[in-house]
This record gives structure tokens, sequence and C-alpha cells, in this order.
């Protein structure tokens, strides 16, 4: 899935359209987004992304429709109090600090599309200038001390660095009515998915999005494909515990960072306690695999269960980005 802010800004670039990008590139306390967040602000009025909304953002796009007409980009810094968000209930307390780029469009549609594609590990930012950089991100010759100034703001020579990567894999053992639940809202939560059966009836495009990749062969086959070379996720969600054991069997031994198979607590003691006595597993590598898996919603039918399973990989995406220790 493209992001959809940088797939605008290359849009602007093809038009010729002069936008201004607003990015938080710090936040203290309680805000309503996140380090990284994102929105291009057009001189009609128009916005794609958010910052968060209500009158952080009406600020914003105030000053970022004037750094269209000035051409000179910004720094801001808004504390979210009583005072400046209670119109909007935008009372979080916290504060947002950010920066505004006029003209961002002048990067590039090849550029920004690169960025909008993440098919490979990238690195951007934005210099004390206000200039969108790439590559070793070397601040070139003496800084104006308004540059300066803005630069000691965040303490070093770039107002903002992002790291860019692919999407992480998740690969999914079963193309069921669980998997075509769990597929589409998958890649929407920025998973690149897979699904894989024996079954050609089912892995088709009639039951999965066009941006799912399906493989339909025999299991020997299927457990032989080469592991993703980004983060990757596994889901065991075959016809029947024969199928999902034979799967576990292959996929305990990649560098999943998380698996889940559907099931009771039963059938993943039969299960787990097999792999030991044959010594397909150990006990340490099946700490690995949540079965049941999903967190507890008390879910019943198949759109619930795959919100309990995808909120569970979420929050193992989210601590595999954070890494050790965090």
């Amino acid at each position: 899935m493209n992001d959809p802010v940088f797939d605008a800004l290359a849009q602007a670039a093809r038009a010729g359209e002069a936008v201004a990008l607003g990015i938080i590139s710090g936040v203290k306390g309680s805000s309503p987004q996140k380090v990284g967040a994102k929105a291009i602000f057009y001189s009609d009025g128009r916005i794609t992304g958010t910052l968060g909304g209500g009158c952080l953002e009406a600020e914003v796009q105030q000053r970022a429709i004037q750094s269209l007409r000035t051409g000179q980009g910004s720094t801001f810094e808004l504390v979210l109090d009583h005072d400046f968000g209670w119109d909007d209930g935008l009372i979080c307390g916290g504060k947002v600090m950010g920066l505004i780029i006029p003209e961002a469009q002048q990067s590039g549609e090849e550029f920004w599309t690169a960025l909008a594609a993440r098919s490979s590990k990238m690195s951007w930012g934005v210099s004390p200038e206000f200039k969108v950089q790439s590559s070793r991100f070397k601040v070139q010759g003496p800084l104006s001390a308004e540059a300066q100034r803005d630069a000691s703001l965040v303490g070093g020579e770039l107002l903002y660095k992002e790291d860019i990567a692919p999407p992480c894999a998740l690969w999914i053992a079963g193309a069921g009515h669980i998997a075509q639940a769990v597929a589409p809202l998958a890649w929407q939560l920025d998973f690149e998915v897979t699904v894989f059966d024996d079954r050609p009836a089912l892995v088709s495009h009639r039951f999965f999005p066009r941006e799912v990749h399906l493989q339909s062969d025999v299991w020997e086959k299927l457990l032989a494909v080469p592991s993703p070379q980004t983060p990757s996720f596994g889901l065991v969600v075959t016809r029947g515990h024969r199928h999902d054991a034979l799967v576990l069997q292959n996929w305990i031994h990649r560098p999943f960072e998380f698996l889940g198979m559907i099931g009771s607590a039963r059938k993943a003691r039969m299960i787990f306690d097999h792999f030991v006595a044959e010594k397909i597993a150990t006990r340490e590598d099946l700490q690995r695999v949540a079965c049941p898996v999903g967190i507890d919603i008390q879910s019943r039918t198949v759109p619930e269960i795959a919100v309990s399973i995808l909120a569970q990989f979420i929050e193992k995406r989210a601590r595999t980005a954070a890494g050790p220790g965090d």
C-alpha cells in the first residue's frame, strides 16, 4: 500500500502544483498525532493527510498557506492546552513541534514516487534551510543565522529525518473464510500479504483483493517458498489440525517475528507436545506461537475474529519496530 501523502506529493510534482508539506517532528505529553504525521496543504484549502485535526491543523494550515505565498519554511511549536484547543476539543495537554516546507513538490515526482512505493529501504530528511534531502543528508556550506537558529531547535543538522522501509510481510496459510476476512484488512493496515493454499478454487482474486499475493500448489512446494526479506509474520488458518501442524512444522523454523495459529488451547497443547516429543521444535521455539491467535475481545463472527487477530499482529509489529528493550 503506497503512502497517500507521498503519492499526493508525486501527483503535485507531476501537475506542477505548489503545495506545502507539514510534518510533526516532536511531541511532548499527550497529542492527537505522533512524530512523523504529515499533511499536504494546497493553496485552495484542500488537505491530504492529517496532523491531528481540529485547531492544531487549522493553525498549521494558515501558516502553510502563508509559506506558499512567501516561499519561506518555518517551524512551529503549539501547546494543546485549555486556551488553545477548547472549542475543537483538543485539550490533550501536550506540546507539538513541527515544520512546514513550502513548494515540497519541487523535490520531483520520481523522488516522492520512490518514497510512496517503499520498495526498498530509503532515508530522507529536511535541512535547516527547509530543503528536502536524501542519501547522506550532508548540509553543504555555511548556514544562515536563521537556519542555525532553526537547527538548534532540534539539536542537529537536520530538522527532520525519516527512514522508509518496505511493509512487513504477512504470510497466511489457508485461504478459507478466516483468511478471506484477514487478508484485505491486513493489506489496509500496511502488511504485504501472501496467502498460501493447496485448493486452487479458493486461491483466487474472486475472494481476495488484487493487492494480495496468492500462491497455490501442493503443500510440499508451498513450504519450500523462500522466506521474505523484510520483517515477517505468519498466520496458520488451514482447513484442519493436520494441515496446521504440517505448516507449523516448517514455519516454526523460519525467521518470523511472530506466529499465530487458529484453534483452542487444547489443540495447542496437543501439537506442541507432539513437536517437543518428536524433537520437531523446542519449547523455546514454540513460545513464538500464539494459539489461540488473537486478543480476547469475545469475538464470535468472522469479521470480529479477523479484528482480534490483526490487533495482536499490529501490537507485535509495533514491538518489532521499537526494537529490544523498548
